[in-house]
């Protein structure tokens, strides 16, 4: 993948640990230039450090993707520093309370949502604005596969994820015209923190359990799922626009 995305400049939401902070190192190995953002200062900082340390160019935004104030000033920040803004990568997400629906609180609803949806929408308003004026772009989405499926006390999750596969569809064909990909990425199982808290919730199904349901019989490392985005925001992938691509083993096969 090296050189893939040879000073182009990205952006990356979520990197502070799991697949974000695996696919901010796999853009710097691309050669690109890497705007990581995370409300989790110390992660992002730490991902950072990996990058230089790789000799990749990065660099650390604290940003809420729930405020739209502050998303609007990250997209600005990026073009101000790099006077464009060619790949985006909207993975900033949360898993929510595993429970059953009908023991959710409108609390939990109105968080995953508010995180998983409006943070990804109001990003691709942003991105999008900014690759109209340049005249194109690649930005990927992180749904799941249970943005293509339902799992049981993950029905919150669930919905985030299916309406960031209408999101993506909706903005690929919208943007089509005009030079700007807009793509998903639908992970199964992956070894990050967000997969380690829900198989660890007592009663729920453990690790063993999601791995046996995967036909590949063992989670993704967060590098698979990131070298997956970079190719989608590369020239070789010049042709796909609104796919939502299962990165999950065959999982959704079955």
């Amino acid at each position: 993948m090296a050189n893939l995305l040879e000073g182009k400049s990205a952006l990356i939401t979520g990197c502070g640990s799991g697949i974000g902070r695996a696919a901010a190192l796999a853009f710097g190995r691309a050669g690109a230039i890497v705007t990581c953002a995370d409300v989790d200062q110390k992660g992002g900082d730490a991902t950072v450090a990996l990058i230089r340390e790789a000799h990749g160019k990065a660099e650390f935004v604290r940003a809420d993707v729930t405020d739209p104030n502050q998303v609007q000033a990250l997209i600005a920040h990026v073009v101000t520093g790099h006077g464009r803004l060619d790949c985006a990568f909207n993975n900033a997400g949360i898993e929510g309370d595993v429970i059953e629906l009908h023991d959710a609180s409108e609390r939990n609803f109105d968080r995953v949502m508010g995180v998983n949806v409006k943070g990804v929408w109001l990003c691709m308003k942003y991105e999008i604005r900014q690759m109209r004026k340049q005249g194109g772009g690649a930005i990927v989405n992180t749904a799941s596969v249970a943005g293509l499926s339902g799992f049981p006390s993950l029905g919150i999750y669930v919905a985030s994820k299916h309406a960031v596969v209408g999101l993506t569809k909706s903005a690929a064909v919208e943007c089509a015209q005009v030079g700007i990909r807009v793509n998903a990425v639908c992970p199964g199982p992956v070894d990050t923190p967000m997969m380690e808290r829900i198989a660890s919730n007592e009663g729920q199904p453990g690790r063993k359990d999601f791995e046996a349901i995967v036909p590949m019989r063992r989670y993704a490392a967060p590098r698979e799922i990131a070298e997956t985005v970079v190719w989608l925001c590369s020239d070789q992938a010049s042709y796909i626009t609104g796919v939502s691509l299962p990165v999950d083993g065959g999982l959704v096969a079955t």
